[in-house]
């Protein structure tokens, strides 16, 4: 402890600060455990290893204080600071960090944290800290001992209102093409960006369990991917769910697929890992957009299975067209309904006439007895480039939205969305209820 420090105030027992360490060193957590040990005026009441350890004992322990590290193995400290911010408000975390520029102070003020240390931590420094941030939370602890007379259930019902069991549409809309460079991910990414509306919540899994790009496209990392969430499939806890999942600075949840190709075996060794998480959570999202790789295998079609529409994204060329074709009757021998599948064009050449310098749109519909619903223009390479550099959507990447490709990606994002809200609204009336089954249960009769 370093010299020249001021004495701590005098204080009540009722003003005694409760504090949680949460650290994946031992080491750290013992050092920083002892040197607060010193002030009369802190209490540790708790100490845990892992982002998910803290986010137990914050609950059990309701502390007033919890110093939490940003890099823990199983959940991380942001991720742990945003579900306990929610669960245990009137707890203000202080987040730590051997990383002090300016993107990680900002990640940890959007996750819910009170304020930001730099390792190695200067204890005059954690001192003023945890007493500064305690008197500056005082207003939300006291509004939570005012509603524990009676007004606090009424808190929790209307803050859940939005996350009740069943509360939302779970339509399940898988891209997949059988030929590699369709352009997949730039689909989904921009769909579960353009199907974010007022009210509307929008999941992206990443399915691609070999070569994951989503993360990289949309510039995202999180140590919890659909790895670790297959771990405990069985006993997924869905409102444990919601706050694991990464969030996108646009708002949107997206499901990280694993970190590398190895990693892939982990969550295909049980073939319904990935379909039983969609089961799971589907009906706490009006949409789930999934990513999937080229390799048909009993995973992927577990994951068709699940889904309330099967977007086949192909090329207007020869070999696309033909392997698309193959997959048609392959989904004809599973016995799925024709409308179950839609197409949809991506790097459609035209030339200067607006005529098609490829295989038309017209005569590949023709051909595959399907609807294309989409046609993407090929464009220059730069455009695509440029919106993965900057981690955002191709459909959000230019405000101007008249330009292709986001004048495209924008109608079929809008294509999709007034399909299924009209499917939603006749159900309802006919069925006069306030819900309805969603997804795949409309199509399999169940």
């Amino acid at each position: 402890m370093s010299g020249g420090k001021k004495p701590a105030p005098k204080q009540d027992k009722k003003d005694v600060i409760t504090i949680l360490l949460v650290d994946d060193i031992p080491e750290t957590r013992e050092n920083i455990k002892k040197l607060l040990a010193f002030e009369p005026d802190f209490k540790v009441v708790g100490t845990a290893g892992t982002g998910r350890e803290g986010v137990e004992l914050a609950k059990k322990e309701t502390p007033d204080i919890i110093i939490m590290d940003i890099n823990m193995p199983d959940m991380d400290g942001l991720q742990a600071t945003n579900l306990i911010t929610k669960q245990v408000p009137t707890a203000a975390v202080i987040i730590m960090s051997v990383q002090n520029d300016p993107d990680y102070m900002r990640r940890a003020m959007l996750a819910g944290a009170r304020d930001f240390l730099s390792k190695p931590i200067n204890m005059d420094e954690i001192y003023n800290t945890i007493r500064t941030v305690y008197k500056n939370h005082e207003p939300i602890r006291k509004q939570y001992e005012a509603l524990e007379s009676g007004m606090l259930d009424s808190l929790r019902a209307l803050s859940d209102e939005s996350t009740l069991e069943g509360d939302r549409a779970g339509h399940v809309i898988t891209l997949y093409s059988p030929s590699g460079g369709a352009g997949t991910t730039t689909l989904a990414t921009s769909l579960a960006s353009g199907l974010m509306k007022e009210n509307i919540k929008v999941l992206l899994i990443d399915a691609d369990l070999q070569f994951a790009d989503v993360g990289t496209f949309l510039n995202l990392q999180s140590q919890t991917t659909i790895v670790e969430v297959v771990e405990d499939v069985a006993d997924l806890d869905v409102d444990l769910f919601e706050n694991v999942v990464t969030t996108h600075d646009s708002g949107l949840k997206v499901l990280i697929g694993p970190p590398r190709p190895e990693f892939a075996d982990q969550v295909t060794a049980n073939p319904e890992n990935v379909a039983t998480i969609i089961e799971k959570i589907r009906n706490q999202y009006d949409f789930i957009i999934i990513d999937t790789s080229n390799r048909l295998d009993e995973t992927l079609l577990n994951i068709f299975e699940r889904s309330s529409k099967i977007i086949l994204v192909g090329t207007p060329t020869l070999v696309s067209v033909k392997n698309m074709r193959l997959v048609l009757d392959l989904f004809d021998q599973i016995g799925y309904d024709p409308n179950k599948t839609w197409i949809a064009l991506n790097h459609v050449w035209e030339d200067n006439k607006g005529k098609s310098a490829t295989i038309t749109p017209e005569k590949v519909e023709s051909y595959l007895k399907r609807p294309v619903i989409a046609r993407i223009p090929k464009v220059d390479e730069r455009v695509l480039l440029s919106a993965i550099n900057r981690g955002v959507p191709v459909i959000a990447s230019d405000r101007r939205q008249d330009r292709p490709p986001i004048k495209q990606l924008v109608e079929l994002s809008n294509y999709i969305f007034e399909q299924f809200m009209a499917d939603e609204e006749e159900e309802q009336d006919k069925n006069d209820t306030p819900k309805k089954r969603g997804g795949i249960a409309s199509f399999l009769g169940r």
